[in-house]
C-alpha cells in the first residue's frame, strides 16, 4: 500500500471507502466538506469504484437518502457539519429507533471557535439526546481507525454510528498507508427485505426505546473491553507509580494534553525537579460512556483535570460517576473553571494548567517566547469583485429613506451586515430570513421586509418559507443572490448548478421559473454587476404589493477569469472617496498623500491590480468618471 500525505478530511474519505461504503452523500460545511469532496475526486479517478456520492439537497435529505441504501444493506456514510446535524435530526432520532441492516457511519465535524459557524454546538450532547454512539478522535491517525471501527459497530448493534473530530483533527495532515484501489462491498442478494419493523408506528418505537436502552449498556461495556474500541480509551501511566491525581482528556484536547505532559516532563528533567504522580487516560467513546473503565482508572484518585472541546460532557459524566459509585473524587475542568469554558483548547493552555492543577510553577528559557501584543483587527469582508456587493447597494438604492427590515442567512453574504453596506439586520439559521421577514411583516406591516438568500441555502433551506410567503401571502421581497456555487464552503454545486458529483450534469433548476411555478406574480432578473438594471428590478419587486422576488444573477469571482483591472484617472479623481464609502470593496484604497488637479491635497483613491478582478462596479459609482474601465467591458464610467 502507498503512503501518502493526507488531510484529516481526506483520511477519513480513505477510510471509509477501505470499510466498503457504498453510498455517500452530505451537504457541504466547514470542517466537513473535504470528505464527500475527496471520494469524489477518487471516484472520478477510478481510484473508488462502485460507490455513488453526492451532494445532497440538504442534510435532511442526505441522511434520508443513506437510511434507505441502509435498508438494503449497503454500508453508508453522512456528512455535515454541527449545525447541519441540527437540519438531519428529525431523520436521526427516528432512524435509531428503527435501527438499520447496512453499517451507517455519520460523519460530523464539529468547529470550536466557532471559526465559521453560527454556534459551538457540541454533537456529542446531540449524540446523547439521540441516543446513538459517538466515537470522538484525538488525532487524524486515530479518525481513520474510528471511522473504520464505527461501520463494524454500526453492523453489530443495528444503529447509526457518529464520528465526531473537530475543526483541527479534520483540518491537521499525516501520513497514511492507503489502498491503490477500493471497491463497495458488494449489497446482499435479498436487498431490502419488507418487515414490520421498517415502519415506525408508536407501539414498536415504545419497544424500541428499550431495546435501545439495552443496547447502549452493551455498547459502553464494548468500549471498555473490546478491541479496536478499548484502544479508543487508553490508559497511561505517566508521572510515578501510584498516583492521585490524574488528567482525562477527550479529542484533541487528549493529543495537547499529551504534548503538555510531555514538555513539562522535559522541563522537570532539565531543571532536576521531581514531578508528583500523575495517571492519564483518554476517552474516545464519550456516548454512551465506557464506565466500567473509566471507573477503574479513577478508583485510586482524589482529584481529576478534565480537557474537551466543546462542552462538559466527559466532566459531567465523571461527576454522576462519582456521585454514584460514592468515589470522593474531586472533578475540575470547565465547570470549576479549571479548563477553557469555551472556543478551542491549546497545547500552551494545556500546560499551563496542568502545572496550576500540580501545584508547581515551572519556567524554562528554552520554550519558544509567547506573542502576547494584541493582533491587528482582520475583519471578514466580501472578495473584491463579489457581486453580492452590487445586490445589496441596489436593494439599499431602491429603498432610498424607505423604513426597512433586512433579514439574512448563511452565506458568504451575511457579510452585508458591515458597513458600508449595512444591509443585513438579521441571521439565525439556513432559511430563516425569508421566514423572519414574514414574522415582521405581520408585525411591522409599515415597514418594507426584505428576505437575502444565496442560490444554494434557496434550495437547501428556502424553499419551505417561499411556499409559506406565498401561501398566506406575506408582503416581502425575497433578493437570491445567485452566484452559481455554494461559495462559502469552498464552491461546491448545487441544483441550480446542474452539476453532480457522479459526472453526469444536466440542465440546473431554474430559480426564477421555480418561483413562478409556485404563485410568485412578481419574478424580477437582473444582473448585480449593472446598476441601472439591478436598482430597477430591485425597486419594482419592493414596490409591488405582496410576495416579490428579484433574483440577481452574476457568478462568483473564484469562477470567473479576472477582466484587466480599474485605473484611476489622477487628472479626475476628486478624492470624494463616494467609490470606497458606497462599497467597500477591498481592490480600492485611498492615498491620502496623492494630489491631483481636481483633488487637491485631499488625497486620491486608489486600485489595487491585485486584487481587483475589473468587474466595473465602481466605474459606475464614480461621478466624475475617474475610474476607469478597459473599452471591451460592458460598463462605462459615470454615477448612477
Amino acid at each position: 500500500m502507498p503512503k501518502k500525505l493526507l488531510m484529516g478530511n481526506e483520511a477519513f474519505a480513505y477510510a471509509a471507502l477501505q470499510a466498503g461504503v457504498s453510498v455517500a452523500a452530505g451537504y457541504p460545511g466547514t470542517p466537513s466538506s473535504e470528505v464527500i469532496e475527496t471520494i469524489a475526486k477518487l471516484r472520478a479517478s477510478g481510484i473508488a469504484q462502485g460507490v455513488h456520492v453526492e451532494w445532497s439537497t440538504n442534510e435532511k435529505a442526505a441522511l434520508e437518502l443513506v437510511a434507505g441504501a441502509a435498508y438494503s444493506g449497503a454500508r453508508v456514510l453522512f456528512t455535515c457539519k454541527q449545525m447541519g446535524l441540527n437540519v438531519a435530526s428529525d431523520p436521526l432520532l427516528c432512524l435509531n429507533y428503527i435501527g438499520v441492516k447496512g453499517g451507517c457511519v455519520l460523519f460530523v465535524a464539529d468547529d470550536p471557535g466557532p471559526i465559521s459557524s453560527q454556534t459551538e454546538q457540541d454533537t456529542r450532547r446531540f449524540a446523547s439526546f439521540a441516543k446513538v454512539p459517538v466515537l470522538d478522535p484525538a488525532t487524524p491517525e486515530q479518525g481513520f481507525a474510528m471511522m473504520q471501527a464505527a461501520f463494524e459497530l454500526s453492523e453489530r448493534y443495528k444503529t447509526p454510528v457518529i464520528v465526531r473530530p473537530t475543526t483541527r483533527v479534520c483540518h491537521a495532515s499525516a501520513f497514511f498507508d492507503v489502498f491503490e484501489q477500493t471497491v463497495a462491498r458488494p449489497i446482499p442478494e435479498e436487498g431490502f427485505t419488507r418487515d414490520a419493523r421498517w415502519v415506525i408506528f408508536p407501539g414498536r418505537s415504545y419497544q424500541a426505546h428499550a431495546e435501545i436502552n439495552e443496547r447502549l449498556k452493551d455498547i459502553a461495556d464494548t468500549f471498555g473491553a473490546e478491541e479496536p474500541y478499548t484502544d479508543f480509551n487508553p490508559i497511561e501511566k505517566c508521572v510515578g507509580d501510584v498516583a492521585k491525581v490524574g488528567i482525562i482528556a477527550g479529542g484533541v484536547s487528549a493529543a495537547y494534553a499529551r504534548e503538555a505532559l510531555s514538555m513539562l516532563k522535559d522541563q522537570a528533567a532539565r531543571k532536576n525537579i521531581s514531578l508528583p504522580s500523575l495517571s492519564f487516560m483518554q476517552v474516545g467513546t464519550p456516548y454512551p460512556f465506557p464506565h466500567k473503565k473509566v471507573s477503574s482508572f479513577v478508583e485510586p484518585l482524589e482529584k481529576v483535570l478534565v480537557f474537551e472541546e466543546l462542552d462538559y460532557v466527559i466532566e459531567d459524566e465523571l461527576a454522576a460517576l462519582a456521585g454514584r459509585e460514592h468515589l470522593p473524587l474531586e472533578v475540575c475542568g470547565k465547570l470549576s473553571g479549571d479548563a477553557l469554558a469555551r472556543g478551542e483548547n491549546s497545547v500552551d493552555d494545556a500546560l499551563a494548567r496542568i502545572q496550576s492543577f500540580l501545584g508547581i510553577s515551572i519556567l524554562d528559557d528554552a520554550l519558544p517566547l509567547s506573542f502576547d501584543e494584541p493582533l491587528p483587527v482582520r475583519p471578514p469582508v466580501l472578495c473584491a469583485g463579489c457581486p453580492h456587493r452590487g445586490s445589496f447597494y441596489a436593494v439599499k438604492k431602491a429603498l432610498g429613506k424607505t423604513p426597512a427590515i433586512l433579514c439574512g442567512d448563511i452565506g458568504c453574504y451575511t457579510l452585508g451586515n458591515a458597513m458600508p453596506l449595512d444591509a443585513i439586520d438579521t441571521c439565525l439559521c439556513m432559511g430563516a430570513g425569508i421566514t423572519m421577514a414574514q414574522g415582521f411583516a405581520v408585525t411591522q406591516p409599515d415597514k418594507k421586509n426584505i428576505a437575502f438568500v444565496g442560490d444554494s441555502t434557496f434550495f437547501a433551506s428556502g424553499l419551505t418559507g417561499v411556499v409559506n410567503a406565498v401561501y398566506n401571502q406575506h408582503d416581502i421581497t425575497v433578493v437570491v443572490l445567485d452566484n452559481a456555487t455554494t461559495a462559502m464552503t469552498g464552491s461546491q454545486p448545487h441544483p441550480g448548478t446542474g452539476v453532480t458529483l457522479m459526472g453526469a450534469n444536466r440542465q440546473g433548476i431554474d430559480i426564477a421559473g421555480l418561483l413562478r411555478a409556485i404563485g410568485f406574480e412578481c419574478v424580477m432578473e437582473a444582473d448585480p454587476l449593472n446598476i441601472d438594471e439591478a436598482c430597477l428590478a430591485a425597486s419594482q419587486a419592493i414596490d409591488f404589493a405582496g410576495p416579490s422576488v428579484v433574483v440577481f444573477r452574476s457568478p462568483c469571482v473564484q469562477l470567473t477569469k479576472p477582466k484587466p483591472h480599474i485605473t484611476v484617472d489622477a487628472d479626475l479623481c476628486t478624492g470624494c472617496k463616494r467609490c470606497i464609502t458606497q462599497i467597500g470593496c477591498p481592490g480600492i484604497g485611498f492615498d491620502p498623500d496623492a494630489q491631483g488637479a481636481k483633488s487637491g491635497s485631499r488625497g486620491q483613491a486608489f486600485v489595487d491590480a491585485s486584487l481587483c478582478n475589473g468587474c466595473g462596479l465602481c466605474t459606475q459609482l464614480c461621478a466624475v468618471g475617474a475610474l476607469k474601465v478597459p473599452a471591451s467591458s460592458t460598463f462605462e464610467g459615470g454615477a448612477k
